[in-house]
């Protein structure tokens, strides 16, 4: 192989690598910091902050919704109020703000809007009260667990 065949191949190599970095960043890594509380830093500008923070509010109003209409066994109130924020919720999502978030807070975000269309589910099918609100408890975990281990801090970093 020639001098300039083997620049080739290391060059190419090194692109590879590069590019391999760089979708580790994007795609696992996001852009985070660590917290003085032990929780992860996700650094989004404040706009990208507003709206995840607006998605976690519009989620509480759920449970607040869902809370009430299953005191009154109102079950077609449950599944239209669980189906919002639902996947269908996440079909507009930015692709930037997207790369700045870590892996587990995507599979825990997504993994919980799908709970929420299960328990949309559960409530059309016909579950009793006592069922849908496990259910809700269980989805809540997920809360929880997010809350414990992520904040969104103000910042310019990007993938």
């Amino acid at each position: 192989m020639t001098t300039l065949g083997k620049l080739g191949w290391l060059v190419s190599l090194l692109l590879t690598v590069t590019l391999l970095i760089g979708a580790y960043m994007v795609v696992v890594q996001g852009s985070v910091t660590a917290g003085d509380d032990g929780r992860t830093i996700v650094l989004l500008n404040k706009g990208e902050r507003i709206k995840v923070l607006g998605e976690m509010r519009g989620m509480l109003e759920t449970v607040q919704t869902v809370t009430e209409a299953l005191a009154q066994g109102d079950m077609a109130t449950v599944e239209t109020a669980s189906r919002a924020v639902g996947m269908a919720a996440t079909a507009n999502e930015s692709p930037a703000t997207m790369a700045k978030l870590p892996i587990e807070f995507k599979t825990l975000g997504f993994g919980t809007h799908q709970a929420w269309d299960d328990l949309a589910d559960l409530a059309k099918s016909g579950a009793t009260v006592p069922e849908v609100t496990a259910n809700l408890g269980d989805l809540l975990l997920n809360c929880t667990a997010c809350h414990a281990a992520y904040q969104f801090g103000p910042g310019t970093a990007t993938p």
